[in-house]
């Protein structure tokens, strides 16, 4: 769903045009676009020694309602999915008294999910699901289905690797009608669903986003369509076959929330590391001759009490959070057994 090029020519704003608010007089030097899509285009700006993304639309109303999207976001400690919000405003055009509405977020820098993925290899696919899901988790149980989940949308910076997403536009009130949708990521264009927002519509479009991993051109709908079409699909490739049971569950609805879907992931991920792990001579029991699993270790640390658990300020959690991101990390790389990611991820450190 894009915008029109009639729409998006009203707002061709030249690369040093200086767009100054009208109530709170901030000042933000347009760099370039960005992007523009169904409700507005996005540009890069210099605002002060910062770089910024702003966006402006001429619908008033889908400006707000993404607005109290990313406030919403702000108030879900631990959930750094969508960008912080910086600045609201109007923008006054000409003499006449005409105005373009706008906000400032967070300009969020890094490849994109698939180019990220291409970059360091597909064993760290789970390692980007794993996050995404615990992310979409915690959004989900504040009352918010994204809603066009895509590979585009979805920002991996670092380090640490973290999953940003850049596009709120279709974040959408869980049993509202989606806002805005990409066909191939969408159940309802797969006869798999309707396109009311519930957490099992993300969920589907995340199982959509592990295909996509294998078929970076994506591929259209056939006649046999459906569950049938996406089945095979994942039959096909030899990268998605451990992962196919997730899946399938996830296209076909069974998974009420996003923890679900992690926790079969995540047995998934463990399930590998058991089968990769050498023997050692100390056995298989966990003694003093054997090393113990990384998860079962993170699992233990989680279950035992402490001062960091509940940090008393804002600023403490998130630093909290940071460190505890790169422990998972970490533990996940190792998991996954994967060499080459473990030797760029310790060459970053």
């Amino acid at each position: 769903m894009m915008m029109n090029h009639s729409l998006k020519s009203r707002y061709k704003v030249q690369p040093g045009t200086v767009i100054t608010g009208k109530w709170h007089n901030n000042h933000y030097t347009i760099l370039k676009e960005l992007g523009y899509g169904a409700n507005g285009v996005v540009y890069l700006v210099k605002y002060g020694s910062r770089h910024a993304a702003l966006k402006m639309s001429d619908n008033s109303m889908s400006i707000t309602s993404e607005v109290n999207v990313l406030k919403s976001f702000a108030k879900v400690q631990g959930t750094s999915l969508g960008p912080s919000l910086l600045d609201m405003d109007d923008w006054q055009t000409g003499g006449d008294g005409s105005k373009v509405s706008f906000y400032v977020m967070e300009y969020i820098q890094g490849p994109d999910l698939l180019s990220f993925l291409q970059q360091k290899g597909k064993s760290w696919m789970p390692v980007v699901f794993l996050q995404l899901l615990n992310d979409l988790a915690q959004i989900h149980e504040n009352g918010w289905v994204f809603g066009d989940l895509k590979p585009e949308n979805l920002i991996v910076t670092g380090p640490p690797p973290a999953v940003r997403c850049i596009d709120v536009g279709g974040t959408t009130i869980q049993g509202r009608a989606i806002k805005e949708f990409t066909e191939f990521y969408d159940r309802g264009y797969w006869g798999l669903g309707s396109r009311k927002a519930k957490p099992s519509y993300d969920l589907f479009a995340c199982a959509m986003i592990m295909i996509n991993t294998a078929y970076p051109n994506r591929f259209a709908k056939q006649q046999i369509g459906g569950i049938a079409q996406l089945k095979a699909a994942v039959r096909q490739r030899q990268e998605l076959l451990p992962y196919e049971k997730v899946i399938l569950r996830a296209l076909e609805g069974q998974y009420l929330s996003a923890k679900q879907m992690r926790d079969d992931l995540l047995q998934i991920v463990t399930r590998q590391d058991r089968a990769d792990r050498p023997k050692t001579s100390g056995g298989s029991g966990g003694g003093k001759g054997s090393p113990q699993s990384p998860l079962n270790s993170r699992k233990q640390q989680q279950k035992q009490p402490s001062a960091q658990s509940h940090p008393s300020s804002r600023k403490a959690y998130r630093k909290h959070k940071k460190k505890s991101r790169w422990k998972e990390y970490l533990i996940i790389a190792a998991v996954l057994g994967g060499l080459y990611g473990w030797y760029i991820f310790m060459k970053i450190l």
